[in-house]
């Protein structure tokens, strides 16, 4: 079976109704995904065999007063059964024609600096920035933002 890259827009919500196993974190909740599609900065390029999604990347335009718009990938995952056959590489490929065709002038993804990640971008032309990654997540069910430390 051949594989087809596709941006999906708003009118492919069908396009998620099969997917290989591992190539999400969880289930897909389809209010979630109109949302998503629908919502103008949001992009996800999908990888298809036949009609079965066996990867995706996504992610958005992003810009900021000081700064260009740029495209930020968010997430790329392709199901176990899957991978080693290219298709990430064609779903980063995909991902930033996407994001040249949007008037983007750069793509950047975050990630653990991993063998196996550094080996993947640097092979198809990324640049490095960085060797450490941390995330910081503040759980916005408490209504204040406070310091542990006061002499912090």
């Amino acid at each position: 079976m051949s594989l087809r890259i596709a941006v999906a827009g708003a009118e492919d919500a069908a396009l998620f109704d099969r997917i290989a196993d591992d190539v999400f974190d969880g289930p897909i909740d389809p209010g979630l995904l109109r949302r998503y599609l629908a919502e103008p900065r949001m992009h996800i390029v999908l990888a298809l065999e036949g009609d079965l999604v066996v990867g995706f990347c996504s992610g958005m335009t992003h810009f900021h007063p000081d700064k260009p718009e740029d495209f930020w990938i968010n997430e790329l995952g392709v199901g176990t059964a899957f991978r080693r056959r290219g298709i990430a590489t064609a779903l980063i490929s995909a991902t930033c024609d996407l994001a040249r065709s949007l008037g983007c002038g750069s793509a950047w993804v975050v990630a653990d600096p991993t063998d196996e990640a550094v080996g993947f971008y640097r092979n198809l032309g990324a640049e490095q920035t960085g060797t450490n990654l941390a995330m910081f997540t503040f759980p916005l069910a408490d209504t204040r933002v406070h310091r542990e430390d006061p002499t912090a």
